[in-house]
């Protein structure tokens, strides 16, 4: 008589139930396809211009080329889906949902439903992005972000100074029904000539993804020259797309200094540490000589309080920011600028920095250009750390080196970009965790 064990009591089991996923980010990087490849670089194109379908009169589909590669990263990677991760996804939409049905004036619900349905979606497509790029290997995540960043480079210079700017305009005016920029005359004064925005509905945007993009490259490359090559691209893309956001890129060195360089095989090594925060502090100074060196006459403005783009994406909603954290304890709810709106506007014409002889912007959702201010805004104290408690926890169970590397890098890049529930905002964060997966990812030895 055979004796029963777990062994041949499993054997059956095993041999038919589905393959669980890698349970450790060393069985990731063995590299993507040119069809995922094709996939990532029309989500990047998504974020770049940003463009959306207008579904209904409440429904946006924002960023739709993001949003339809995503789609299909996510389920090209659902066989890398663990049980946990997905546990994780699930108690930080939790949160979310407990936010807007416990925000003041449920008549608002609707509305706030319908950010919770935006909100999903990009969460959805960025852990695709995510689960892709961590996926494929060191020298292809360089390659692909190394080569947008020197398109938009190539195609900015060619745009001020190659004759590019009749068909960039002539296409911008095709794919964007509204929001275009219209602030060439206030560019020329500040920079001596109309910012380039190549094919995106305006600069920032093009700046936005700049930073973004050799962000990345810089923390996945393993070339000893990178931390030179990123300051010089960085000098290049001021004078090709001179804009205050570039400026990012010098702070953006303080997260990668603090949380990534500071490690030594994989742990947090406080000598390390010690002489990483140096450079960071000098990066953090460099930024303020720049800025006043740089663009005097923006810096000028900027501080003091003539500035209306300043004032609406950095002043103004660290305003409205802080005022929700000290009297909203649950928040206004998500998108919720429609029920505090007249509360913000108050705020804004009660503060020193802002001018009377601004036009008050419409409609309410551009009354904070913030995704970082807007987190707080919509989520108050309690959500809001609830939120961020619960998304370390899911970066924690994807293997995500260092949960603090991602959100200062989000912070950072939230002060040029809105849209807390629109894609870009959690593309920024969950490629942030991938870049920090492949820097501490071992690369493989050669056989």
């Amino acid at each position: 008589m055979s004796t029963l064990t777990h062994e041949s009591l499993d054997g059956p089991r095993r041999q038919f139930a589905p393959q669980r996923a890698p349970q450790t980010v060393a069985l990731y990087g063995q590299g993507i396809t040119w069809f995922d490849v094709v996939l990532v670089l029309i989500f990047m194109a998504g974020l770049y211009t940003a463009y959306t379908i207008q579904i209904s009169a409440n429904v946006p589909f924002p960023s739709a080329p993001a949003g339809v590669a995503g789609m299909v990263l996510l389920w090209r990677r659902r066989r890398s889906i663990t049980t946990n991760a997905l546990l994780g996804f699930f108690c930080v939409l939790f949160i979310y949902i407990l936010s807007i049905l416990l925000a003041p004036n449920l008549t608002f619900l609707p509305r706030r439903f319908n950010g919770l349905v935006q909100l999903t979606y990009s969460i959805a497509i960025g852990y695709g992005l995510f689960l892709t790029i961590i996926r494929a290997t060191r020298r292809q995540i360089a390659a692909i972000f190394l080569t947008l960043s020197l398109l938009l480079l190539a195609g900015c210079l060619l745009e001020s100074y190659g004759g590019l700017r009749p068909l960039s305009d002539a296409v911008r005016e095709k794919l964007y029904s509204r929001g275009l920029y219209e602030n060439d005359l206030r560019d020329t004064l500040f920079y001596g000539r109309p910012r380039p925005k190549f094919f995106a509905s305006e600069p920032a945007s093009v700046t936005f993804c700049y930073a973004l993009f050799m962000f990345v490259w810089f923390v996945v490359s393993r070339w000893s020259l990178k931390f030179y090559a990123y300051l010089g691209l960085m000098a290049v893309g001021i004078v090709a797309m001179p804009g205050p956001t570039l400026l990012l890129m010098l702070l953006l060195l303080l997260p990668y200094m603090l949380f990534l360089a500071s490690r030594r095989n994989g742990r947090f090594n406080p000598l390390r540490f010690t002489q990483v925060a140096v450079v960071a502090a000098l990066a953090g100074m460099a930024f303020i000589v720049l800025a006043q060196v740089t663009f005097p006459e923006r810096f000028k403005e900027a501080s003091g309080g003539q500035d209306a783009s300043f004032f609406y994406r950095i002043r103004g909603p660290a305003i409205a920011g802080v005022d929700a954290i000290k009297n909203l304890p649950f928040g206004a709810g998500l998108t919720g600028e429609t029920y505090i709106a007249d509360h913000v506007v108050n705020l804004y014409v009660q503060s020193p920095g802002y001018s009377v002889k601004w036009n008050m912007v419409h409609p309410a959702s551009e009354l904070i250009i913030n995704y970082f201010w807007s987190h707080w805004l919509y989520l108050g104290p309690f959500f809001g750390i609830a939120a961020i408690a619960a998304i370390t926890l899911w970066l924690r169970v994807l293997h995500v080196p260092s949960p603090a590397f991602c959100w200062l890098a989000w912070a950072i890049l939230g002060q040029a970009s809105g849209a807390y529930v629109g894609p870009a905002c959690w593309a920024v964060l969950f490629m942030a965790a991938a870049a920090a997966v492949i820097h501490q990812r071992p690369d493989p030895q050669p056989s």
